[in-house]
């Protein structure tokens, strides 16, 4: 007797499928536009494959727009962020999760409580503070606040140190550690998985942010991607099919970091305490 193939894990293929399309199409789509002319890319009804295939683009783009100086200035604020996400906010996290002082808890919900106010809240005090301080126009702002902690962070890194048995803990300790040493030697090679997590996430969140670029800064030899690429719109008349075309070229980095840091991901995923 032929043996029937289960009807819950023929929708649960067809699920996955669908949910395939559903992220695939709006990729492939945007790569085909960023291929094609500008009459075809404002072309009603559209046309699904660009005829013919301009590569140009790419290069085009690349020609037009300051991409190398962009690109620089978008590697400095990323990295100086995500160092400084992982360094500020796991020592606060181990502070929190090993150390024992008064009103620890406490400070905790209050940390956790600022994750609820709103970043557009914080906008105007943050700007009048840095204009005081003489850094407007400059790459500060865009990665300064990261090194005095971020509050998903110290969650995040805290979980990952709870999980850790006290074990290493104490024999750390009757090895003659202090607690800075326990931090740097035993835990944070322990929680490689969280900080890979961690890391992608502040290197997503600062390599496509696009607000506080806006805001801070005004000369163009300090532009980031995403707002070099914005600055590509002309007054009158805009070639739509080089922007995403400028927009691919800045997902490269992100794709590669990813790629990188997947299997960190994924096990920090399961071992941070968010499930």
């Amino acid at each position: 007797m032929q043996k029937r193939f289960p009807l819950n894990k023929l929708f649960g293929y067809l699920f996955v499928l669908a949910s395939t399309l559903i992220m695939v199409v709006p990729f492939l789509t945007t790569v085909f536009n960023s291929l094609k002319t500008y009459k075809q890319y404002m072309q009603f009804p559209p046309e699904w494959l660009p005829d013919p295939v301009k590569w140009s683009n790419y290069s085009q783009v690349w020609e037009q727009a300051n991409f190398s100086s962009y690109t620089v200035n978008s590697v400095i604020v990323a990295v100086l962020s995500v160092v400084g996400t992982l360094l500020s906010s796991s020592m606060i996290a181990f502070a929190f999760a090993r150390l024992k002082f008064p009103f620890r808890d406490t400070l905790f919900m209050i940390v956790l409580g600022t994750m609820m106010i709103p970043g557009i809240v914080t906008i105007i005090p943050q700007f009048i503070i840095f204009k005081n301080l003489g850094m407007l126009d400059s790459l500060t702002p865009l990665w300064i606040l990261e090194w005095l902690g971020q509050p998903f962070a110290i969650f995040l890194m805290r979980q990952a140190f709870l999980s850790i048995p006290k074990d290493y803990e104490e024999a750390a300790k009757l090895d003659g550690c202090n607690p800075f040493q326990i931090y740097w030697r035993v835990f944070l090679p322990m929680c490689k998985p969280a900080l890979a997590t961690l890391a992608v996430f502040t290197f997503m969140g600062k390599w496509n942010e696009i607000l506080a670029p806006v805001i801070y800064l005004l000369s163009e030899e300090h532009f980031t991607l995403p707002i070099g690429i914005l600055s590509l719109r002309g007054q009158y008349k805009t070639d739509d099919q080089l922007l995403v075309a400028g927009a691919l070229i800045s997902l490269i980095p992100i794709l590669i970091v990813f790629l990188f840091a997947e299997k960190y991901f994924v096990e920090g995923s399961k071992t941070s305490g968010l499930k």
